[in-house]
C-alpha cells in the first residue's frame, strides 16, 4: 500500500477531519482514506466492464449469435511489450 504524508494542514482543517471521524466511528485516517476515495471513485462513474456487459444484455443475443463471436476471435497470445 502506498504512503501519503501531508504537510502544513491547517488546523481548522484537522480539527474539522477529527471531528468527522468520531462522528463516523473511525479514526483520522480511516476518515480521510474514505474521503480521498469517495472523491476520485465516485459512485456515478461508468466502469468498462459493466457497460460493456450491459450492451451486451441489451443486444439479447442468441446462444448462437454469440457463438459467432467466440468463433472469430483472436486466439493467438498476446505478447509483452517491448520499449526497446
Amino acid at each position: 500500500m502506498a504512503m501519503l504524508t501531508v504537510r502544513n494542514l491547517p488546523e481548522e482543517v484537522h480539527r474539522a477531519l477529527r471531528v468527522r471521524a468520531a462522528q463516523h466511528g473511525r479514526s483520522m485516517e480511516a476518515e480521510v482514506r474514505e474521503i480521498l476515495e469517495s472523491v476520485v471513485s465516485p459512485q456515478g462513474r461508468v466502469k468498462l466492464g459493466s457497460l460493456l456487459a450491459d450492451l451486451g444484455r441489451q443486444a439479447r443475443l442468441s446462444d448462437e449469435e454469440f457463438a459467432v463471436f467466440e468463433q472469430v476471435r483472436d486466439k493467438t497470445p498476446s505478447r509483452p511489450v517491448s520499449f526497446e
